[in-house]
């Protein structure tokens, strides 16, 4: 058996005539098209055992313009680089910046191509990304069934959600960068637009994160978009995960009443919404220092005590010792940050009940969303970047995926179906 570009020749067993039939172009898929034979030309496909070039035969019609019907039977057909270069790409840049992600895959892989390149190669694969995530063909790897911390035990999961600022290329810098840019001369290609800026030089991004006790199953996404559409994210997650059939489910989180409102609107099935301690604790120590002055010993007893009373004793006893408090005091200052507190309480009493939540041995911290807000912008926050908010977007989606365990899994299906 011998095959070739143009012609796929099959020798029969009885060793008699050879039968030849004609691989491209694809008649028999398209009989009505009438294809012209443009010759044959070359292209370098780069793999990460290093470049191959093919040559093959090009064929056109007035329909369907040029094609290379070897291209698509290779897996060529759009782009120049294997799925193998391209997961190194995002691997490299996934922890430094382009530049030097090309220099290291040139040292490292001897894979050599422009940092711009790289840049494009990895935003684009982020923005693929970003757009399994919304459609829900990827999604977390595993189910609320496996969240049991043993054979006969219930199964458990936590999620929580949170904000978090990204530094954003705005308006103003791109009109300037845009008047310092030289002429395009006559016969030179046309640049491509550039996208809008921001109004604002950072953008809350936002993200919601699933986990069981152990932190053995992980799964977190963002998103640049608004809270419903990080509520539409959140749903979908849940249905993937099967949240509703948890023996039990529960948010830790802050109070912020877009993430509330989700939650009520988006996952009705958890069991209870739980102020993150350390969110409380945080508001706390803002009233201390507005009484006792910051760095005092009185500031720091008056804090411990409240944050041990709650605890201990659950929000309406912190309420009556405040209020207590505040009404010894004639300070408009003193009184007005004892009132703040008073106020930030008084809204989220059912979500402070922390002594029925140790009792129930639930977790108070909210520690684990607060670790993917580092991970999934890390590469967003390096010193002097400023990003438009679609390639933003599509760098914490290549984080999202490597850290919910996932990044197996796409570039899998990525070689199964090639772009």
């Amino acid at each position: 058996m011998a095959c070739f570009a143009g012609v796929f020749t099959i020798k029969a067993f009885n060793y008699g005539s050879s039968k030849v039939s004609r691989l491209f172009p694809p008649r028999g898929k398209e009989p009505g098209q009438r294809w012209e034979n443009k010759g044959r030309r070359s292209i370098e496909y780069l793999t990460v055992n290093g470049p191959v070039e093919v040559t093959r035969t090009v064929y056109w019609n007035r329909q369907r313009g040029s094609i290379a019907p070897v291209d698509d039977w290779l897996g060529m057909s759009r782009g120049r680089y294997s799925v193998g270069v391209r997961e190194l790409c995002c691997r490299e840049a996934a922890d430094s910046d382009f530049r030097t992600a090309a220099e290291d895959l040139a040292c490292v892989g001897q894979i050599d191509i422009s940092h711009e390149t790289v840049r494009q190669i990895v935003e684009a694969e982020g923005r693929r990304i970003v757009g399994q995530q919304r459609s829900g063909v990827l999604g977390p790897p595993w189910t609320a069934e496996d969240c049991r911390s043993g054979p006969q035990e219930p199964t458990c999961v936590i999620t929580g959600a949170d904000g978090v600022m990204v530094p954003m290329v705005t308006q103003a810098e791109k009109a300037k960068r845009r008047k310092g840019r030289a002429r395009r001369r006559k016969g030179q290609p046309r640049r491509r637009p550039m996208d809008r800026g921001s109004d604002l030089p950072y953008k809350e991004f936002k993200l919601v994160a699933f986990y069981d006790p152990s932190k053995e199953h992980q799964y977190a996404v963002g998103t640049s978009g608004n809270h419903q559409v990080l509520g539409r994210l959140m749903r979908q997650a849940a249905c993937k995960l099967h949240l509703d059939q948890a023996d039990l489910a529960y948010s830790v989180s802050d109070a912020a009443p877009w993430i509330q409102g989700q939650y009520r609107i988006q996952l009705p099935m958890l069991k209870e919404n739980i102020l993150d301690y350390g969110h409380f604790r945080d508001n706390v120590i803002k009233a201390s220092q507005g009484v006792y002055g910051q760095g005092s010993p009185e500031s720091r007893q008056w804090r411990e005590q409240i944050c041990g009373c709650v605890l201990e004793q659950g929000p309406e006893q912190v309420l009556i010792r405040v209020s207590a408090l505040r009404k010894t005091l004639r300070s408009p200052a003193k009184r007005k940050a004892l009132e703040d507190l008073s106020k930030f309480m008084a809204s989220r009493m059912e979500m402070m009940r922390y002594p029925e939540f140790h009792a129930a041995d639930y977790e108070i911290g909210s520690g684990p969303t607060e670790a993917f807000c580092k991970t999934l912008t890390s590469r967003l926050k390096g010193q002097g970047m400023r990003w438009d908010k679609p390639n933003a977007e599509a760098m914490m989606a290549l984080a999202s995926v490597r850290s919910s365990d996932l990044w197996p899994t796409y570039w899998d299906t990525r070689r199964k179906i090639p772009a």
